[in-house]
């Protein structure tokens, strides 16, 4: 970079100098001194920011500084010839004022011309590094938000669109990293651990309990999964083998009620007597072998719990610390040799496995050098360095080789050399990534709770959440993750989870943790504790700065909470693991709380206590309820009038929304987005939904008890999303849905006992997609389709798809897709 151009700052420094000089000295030169004067002070700060930028710039703008520079050179020159002219020279003053007159217009020209549209533009767009990025997303914020439009509603062109193209880079770097030959792409160490490991499993039958130790970021879940992938394995244990993450703060009950599951083939509801006792060696007897990773196991006390002996079933526990006194051999993970750590750098910082011609060779050494062999940071610092200009990888290598530990620990070591890659982040870009700390470790989060809460708290629509979101995804700071029951080509963001690596999270925390506590940015629980940390209650005498809290507890009663003022809060994150749960007080301490996430992780719906809270939330935008009771509504509750979503899941309805006499539009008179999934004890929706004109998404999905739809239905004149999904016992749809004129999505897959569309389905002229897969019971569609000129794509089963294509031969916009079975219900297993 020729970093001498940038001196221009300098000479603008002189030349305002001698400006000053003639203003006081010269008449006829004063007026074009003084408005050259205006310019140049407004043009040495954008300079200064430049020189001080440290990045470098497009040839085409490095050629507009230098042209600006040579004005700037002209301008010092003209200014002490002005200086030198005596004033009885009218006629060379009045020559030399005409070229001032010029040259501050040229200058004024450029400054509010082209400076302003392009070299600032640019310069901001370099350091932040946002535009290019986006504009490798998806070219342009149009195609975002058509884009973002046709993601929610499934319609996606052939390569799957930008996020589905993230969703494919993650799929395809796993096969890459997990596949027969791919895997030993990661280095001989690592082909060498699987072989000793599965030696351990498949050639010793007196090993019950095997090991894989490592530190965090070293590979040990990966060498995990590829052995539940191996063949030979697979084929050694009947494929009866069972991968389960712990994690820190597990649910121990839980989880050996899953391995009982797991092990015996038999569900339970509840807790079974047995299974605290644990005696699975004296009540089984499996027909075959069986193999039971454990991955991420931190405790001793849990693993103990959770062990088991019974022949011909061994058990694979995946962990950072060595657990003598329980696994009868341990294999410890080796970090990753030098030609190794390269070739996996390579492929993350180029795209390939080796270093490009044109590349600084020794610089990129010494930047693999710097990772120390960990795979996790070598994918990490490689992505973040992936088209940086060699100015980056200088200063990349050189807080690299700085970054002194607090302590000798590896971990301390892999997070100060991760935190690079989030150092060089876009300041929003690292604060959305940093709000990812207050989910629990090892959980999926879906995508609606991610953007929501960055929409919230970042003031930022949900197209630039959603660049954000793959930003950090094409860095590995985080994972997207397909719902299993998701096609190819028929995804929507509904089906989309974000997943993150233990490490990374806890980069998040310990980023998020340097403050004071009164005075950080997120205040979290980094693990599920019995009741909030002693240190929150050493610090109440003054307000907590939060803009973020999450709280991750067991049960928790009025008591167990104390008051906390949150004046800044703006989202409330509660998790929880029991079946009852009193709301905390302090939610009347959060004025400004615009999003509230209650997450139960137990096994049961949780009854809530305290919901009088919810009278207090009038800033409330976005409300999300997992695994609970639905409480009644209180006949005089206050109305939510900012609540714009809220999402109701896997929980128990109580036929408290089944009242005629349940005013939702009053309660919620903004609400814009309703989804129910996997909900109980739900028979129909309450009357009083069909006048709520605000509404633009209804998504009632996995509602087995859902039997029938409000007749008024077609009055919801603003929905453009209506998702049915899996709902099974619903026979027919009311006909209203007909004056839907805005409605672009319909989504009735897997209603297996719905009868048909209905007649007046002709009158949705915006649709633009049906998705009618399993729906055995629907053998023909109505003649008013044919009206229907804005469908785009219609999913549906064999049976019915040549009804359809008829349409196909008709309409040149219209696609038939003859969707897949999919019976795979891995996706419960969070």
């Amino acid at each position: 970079m020729a970093v001498t151009d940038f001196f221009a700052g300098e000479i603008a420094t002189e030349l305002l100098k001698q400006l000053i000089t003639i203003c006081r000295k010269s008449t006829l030169c004063k007026s074009s001194a003084q408005d050259l004067m205006d310019s140049i002070q407004e043009l040495i700060p954008i300079i200064r920011e430049i020189k001080y930028t440290g990045v470098e710039l497009p040839p085409t703008r490095q050629r507009q500084l230098d042209f600006i520079s040579q004005k700037l050179r002209d301008g010092q020159e003209l200014a002490a010839q002005v200086l030198k002219s005596p004033r009885w020279n009218v006629y060379k003053n009045l020559q030399l004022a005409r070229k001032m007159e010029k040259l501050e217009k040229t200058i004024s020209r450029f400054v509010h011309g082209p400076m302003q549209a392009h070299v600032l533009a640019d310069v901001h767009h370099v350091r932040f590094d946002m535009a290019e990025r986006f504009d490798r997303i998806e070219g342009s914020t149009r195609r975002l938000e058509q884009r973002l439009g046709g993601l929610k509603i499934g319609i996606v062109d052939e390569s799957g669109g930008w996020i589905g193209e993230a969703v494919k880079r993650v799929e395809e770097e796993e096969e890459m990293c997990g596949g027969d030959g791919g895997f030993m792409s990661l280095g001989a160490g690592m082909e060498l651990g699987k072989r000793k490991v599965k030696e351990m499993l498949m050639g010793r039958e007196d090993l019950s309990v095997v090991g894989i130790l490592g530190i965090g970021g070293s590979g040990k879940t990966t060498l995990a999964r590829e052995i539940c992938r191996d063949d030979q394995v697979r084929s050694h244990f009947s494929n009866r083998v069972f991968f389960l993450t712990v994690s820190q703060s597990p649910n121990v009950e839980q989880l050996r009620a899953k391995i009982w599951e797991m092990i015996s083939g038999n569900s339970i509801d509840g807790f079974s007597p047995m299974i605290p006792q644990w005696r699975l060696q004296y009540d089984i007897k499996p027909a075959a072998k069986t193999l039971l990773v454990l991955d991420d196991v931190w405790s001793l006390s849990v693993l103990e719990q959770l062990k088991f002996r019974i022949p011909g079933c061994k058990i694979l526990v995946v962990s950072r610390f060595k657990f003598q006194q329980v696994t009868d051999c341990t294999y410890e993970l080796e970090l990753l040799r030098e030609d190794e750590a390269m070739s996996l750098f390579c492929r993350f910082a180029f795209g390939q496995n080796s270093i490009p011609l044109g590349i600084n060779k020794n610089l990129v050494k010494q930047v693999v050098d710097e990772c120390k062999g960990l795979p996790l940071a070598l994918k990490v610092i490689g992505a973040s360095l992936r088209d940086q200009p060699e100015l980056f990888w200088t200063s990349a290598k050189n807080r690299l080789s700085r970054s002194q530990p607090i302590c000798e620990s590896h971990e301390v070591q892999l997070l100060e050399r991760m935190k690079l890659s989030i150092d060089y982040l876009p300041d929003k870009v690292r604060q959305c990534f940093l709000d990812l700390g207050s989910f629990p470790e090892d959980k999926k989060i879906p995508l609606d709770i991610v953007i929501n809460m960055w929409v919230e708290l970042h003031d930022i629509d949900e197209e630039e959440a959603f660049a954000i979101l793959v930003e950090l995804s094409n860095k590995n700071l985080l994972t997207l993750v397909k719902d299993a029951r998701s096609g190819d080509m028929y995804s929507t963001y509904y089906e989309i989870c974000v997943s993150q690596h233990d490490v990374l999270r806890d980069l998040a925390i310990y980023l998020s943790s340097r403050e004071d506590i009164n005075r950080r940015r997120r205040l979290l629980m980094p693990r599920r504790e019995e009741g909030l940390p002693k240190e929150w209650e050493r610090n109440l005498d003054e307000p907590f700065n939060a803009q973020i809290v999450s709280v991750y507890t067991g049960r928790m009663g009025e008591m167990d909470w104390f008051q906390m003022d949150f004046p800044k809060a703006e989202v409330l994150i509660l998790n929880f693991s029991s079946d009852e749960y009193f709301l905390p007080p302090f939610i009347d301490n959060m004025p400004k709380l615009r999003a509230l996430i209650l997450i139960n992780y137990g096994t049961s719906s949780a009854v809530l206590q305290n919901v009088s809270v919810f009278s207090n939330l009038s800033n409330l935008r976005s409300l999300w309820l997992e695994k609970v009771s639905v409480p009644r509504l209180p006949d005089r509750m206050i109305p939510l009038e900012n609540l714009r979503k809220m999402s109701i899941i896997l929980s128990d309805i109580n036929n408290n929304l089944d009242q005629s006499v349940v005013d939702l539009p009053h309660l919620f008179p903004r609400l814009s987005e309703f989804t129910m999934d996997h909900c109980i004890n739900f028979y129909e929706l309450p009357p009083s939904i069909c006048r709520m004109q605000s509404l633009r998404s209804l998504s009632i999905t996995n509602c087995d008890t859902l039997e029938r739809f409000p007749k008024d239905l077609g009055k919801l004149s603003s929905l453009q999303i209506l998702r049915i999904y899996a709902c099974p016992k619903l026979r027919s749809l009311p006909s209203g849905i007909g004056h839907l004129i805005w409605l672009k999505y319909l989504d009735i897959s897997q209603c297996v006992n719905l009868r048909c569309l209905p007649e007046e389905i002709g009158g949705c002229r915006s649709l633009e997609k049906i998705d009618m897969r399993e729906c055995p019971q629907i053998r023909n569609v109505p003649m008013s389709v044919a009206a229907l000129q804005s469908l785009q794509r219609v999913i549906c089963d064999e049976e019915v798809s040549w009804l359809w294509k008829d349409l196909e031969k008709i309409g040149s916009n219209l696609c038939v897709q003859v969707a897949e079975e999919c019976f795979n219900l891995d996706w419960l297993a969070e």
